[in-house]
């Protein structure tokens, strides 16, 4: 691609990113919807104006590691200990079933090979909080009861689902299911969760002395950029994937991150602080990239339409996507109400699930058709709940106001 060619691709890409997610925005769906919506104009479903080259897909190969690096910034193990038991029966519950539920119904129910059997079932287990803690702040109830079992599930949510892509990628890149591979990713991903807050420690130190000593501004993205790259890099070079490398890299620097046997390391508050702030708009930037790229593989027009297959597949595989996430919430002993806004509250699957259909496609696992089915489920249970929540709480419903 010659480079006058990527310029006008990236404005493009990045012009219609934003406004087609303002336009989602004001409709009252989440930004990723407008982005997603916004690659599926450019790309062989209707316009087919853009056909991403090399240099664009590793723009938004970067987009995916900053947007697992604010996940795990962003992820502090206090809001799971917070609401203990709750939390961890919303999470594990809301993550096992879906998972069993999206396999069996692949493998048995469609006849699916038993890698794009789990790669569905992984999909299904994702859940994007960022979308849910939104429309719970701008309902004034992020603080309530259900708002924090909802943040301390999503901790632990997090930590599962990136350990389950993990595992899926290294099947992929492999070619198959292998013990031993699972063994060695496990490992690994143990080294970098139990090492990752002492790198951090000694690195946010060295990084806060340079930025008192440096007569430059930018130092603090510059140095964080370079670390998400790194940890990417020893990722692959350690035989784990370079996303759990961006992973790593967020929760070590995130405010609190607890070692085994009660030992924790901090990261300042202000420091950390800092570092979200100058951070954002750099993943604002990359991370749109990634999902209007993800808009542009999708070829809506190779899918038959006409097949009963891929209507089947959407609405069966969307039971199942509400029904998974809806059985850990319906475990806790709360009031009826906040158990249905936990279980509401977990169905969005997002930019996560997004990630999980990607790398399905991008390593040749799901075909056109199962790929255009998750992306539909995806897409629908990411638009949904937002509209579900906001009815659930101005629809006269009594909600119980005591916070925790």
């Amino acid at each position: 691609m010659e480079a006058h060619t990527f310029f006008l691709y990236l404005l493009v890409i990045l012009v219609s990113a934003r406004a087609l997610a303002e336009v989602a925005t004001r409709l009252g769906a989440p930004s990723v919807i407008g982005e997603l919506a916004a690659g599926i104009l450019l790309g062989p479903s209707l316009l087919n104006w853009i056909q991403p080259g090399e240099v664009i897909r590793n723009l938004a190969e970067v987009g995916i590691l900053l947007l697992l690096f604010e996940v795990g910034l962003e992820t502090d193990v206090r809001k799971l200990l917070n609401t203990g038991r709750s939390s961890a029966v919303v999470a594990l519950g809301g993550f096992i079933l879906p998972f069993v539920l999206g396999f069996a119904l692949a493998y048995w129910g469609f006849d699916l090979s038993l890698l794009v059997a789990l790669f569905i079932g992984g999909a299904l287990t994702a859940t994007s909080i960022g979308i849910t803690l939104r429309v719970l702040a701008d309902l004034g109830r992020r603080n309530s009861r259900e708002g924090q079992i909802v943040l301390g599930a999503a901790v632990l949510d997090d930590v599962l689902g990136v350990v389950l892509l993990a595992l899926l990628y290294e099947f992929s890149t492999a070619g198959g299911i292998s013990l031993a591979n699972t063994g060695k990713v496990l490992a690994f991903i143990t080294a970098f969760f139990v090492l990752a807050p002492v790198a951090a420690k000694l690195i946010s130190i060295l990084i806060q002395h340079a930025d008192h000593a440096s007569e430059l501004p930018g130092l603090i993205p510059t140095a964080m950029v370079s670390l998400v790259l790194f940890f990417a890099w020893l990722a692959h070079l350690m035989g784990a994937p370079e996303l759990l490398g961006g992973f790593a890299a967020g929760l070590a620097l995130s405010r609190r991150f607890f070692l085994p046997f009660g030992i924790a390391l901090r990261t300042e508050s202000s420091f950390a602080q800092r570092i979200e702030q100058q951070m954002r708009p750099i993943i604002q930037l990359f991370t749109p990239i990634f999902f209007v790229t993800v808009g542009l593989s999708l070829d809506l027009k190779a899918v038959d339409w006409g097949s009963a297959f891929i209507w089947a597949f959407a609405v069966l595989f969307l039971v199942v996507a509400v029904v998974g996430k809806f059985s850990g919430a319906l475990l806790i002993k709360e009031s009826f109400f906040r158990r249905i806004v936990v279980g509401v509250a977990m169905v969005p699957r997002g930019e996560v699930g997004l990630i999980f259909a990607e790398l399905g496609r991008s390593n040749g696992i799901f075909d056109d058709s199962v790929y255009a089915g998750l992306i539909m489920v995806i897409a629908l249970t990411t638009l949904l709940p937002p509209f579900l929540l906001k009815r659930l709480y101005g629809a006269g419903v009594s909600a119980p106001t005591d916070k925790f």
